[in-house]
């Protein structure tokens, strides 16, 4: 199994960016196999949407690094992880400039990027960016296909209902060929059916904690994940191809050993082999954090 963690980005972990470089640094000595950032902007006062289900925002996003930065710091610092996107909210940007910003990580990383796209959920963000919330499962699908034209072709040309890129030459190309894999987090119908028709794979989530312990989230994992390799057989494309890779979520209440029994789990009875763990709520301080990883990865492997 593939086991990875977020780097240091949000809540308290965020205030210490001097650490970040070291993080990514010892959780690969450590056996990590890839570092992930998320893409949150602010945290409402009194948010009109709450996050996963709840009517609050967690306050571990009221500090939040750039993902792109932070991604930048662990390129330079790594040699061997994986360094993943879970998610960039795309709609928030435009394709150009994620392309830009892509490629250059995926060049400074030696082509090592995952590249996970998703559109949010806040709408307070949407209204922050400037961009009509309603828009953007639209503005998500033109966003790929200006990303797949700047990765695969030179002069580049688009032209759409939401952005435009006259033809230009665009020297520039991923070290991943022909890109990097593309990634989609979704839940809702028509968000799984754009992963099953143009997606490399899918960015499921399980959140572990005793609030949770009713609900078993492996097995609508295996479910979730069995129904999409199907579409994406109805698709014309191969299922066998089709990856996924799983957050873990964990409340402050959660075990060591119950984050690692849900990675096992995952590959074991879901077939998902690459899982991270989110540390955000388990960490105060890099070493901390750092402490976690060793004991997932020692836990997990154990198994």
């Amino acid at each position: 199994m593939r086991i990875g963690f977020t780097l240091p980005q949000f809540g308290e972990l965020a205030h210490h960016p001097q650490h970040a470089a070291r993080f990514a640094r010892e959780a690969e000595a450590l056996g990590a196999d890839s570092l992930w950032v998320g893409d949150r902007l602010l945290a409402p006062v009194d948010p009109k949407v709450g996050y996963a289900g709840t009517d609050v925002i967690p306050p571990e996003f009221r500090s939040a690094l750039d993902p792109f930065a932070l991604l930048a710091t662990a390129a330079a610092a790594t040699e061997r992880v994986e360094l993943g996107t879970n998610v960039i909210n795309a709609p928030w940007y435009a394709p150009a400039l994620l392309a830009r910003s892509f490629t250059s990580i995926d060049l400074l990383s030696a082509g090592r990027l995952l590249v996970g796209l998703g559109t949010g959920w806040s709408p307070e963000e949407y209204e922050t960016t400037g961009i009509p919330m309603a828009e953007r499962g639209n503005r998500l699908d033109e966003c790929l296909d200006v990303l797949t034209a700047w990765w695969t072709q030179n002069p580049v040309e688009h032209h759409g209902t939401h952005w435009t890129v006259p033809a230009s030459h665009i020297d520039l190309k991923p070290a991943a060929r022909p890109h990097p894999p593309v990634y989609l987090g979704a839940f809702a119908p028509a968000a799984m059916a754009r992963v099953a028709r143009r997606a490399d794979g899918w960015l499921p989530i399980a959140p572990v904690g005793s609030k949770y312990a009713g609900t078993d989230f492996i097995a609508t994992l295996a479910q979730g994940l069995a129904g999409l390799r199907e579409t994406v057989e109805r698709e014309g494309r191969d299922p066998a191809r089709f990856d996924a890779i799983l957050r873990v979520n964990p409340d402050a209440d959660a075990s060591v050993e119950d984050i690692a029994a849900t990675v096992v789990r995952a590959e074991r009875e879901a077939g998902v082999g690459h899982c991270f763990v989110e540390l955000s709520y388990l960490a105060k301080d890099v070493d901390q954090a750092l402490d976690l990883a060793r004991r997932v990865l020692d836990r997990a492997r154990a198994s």
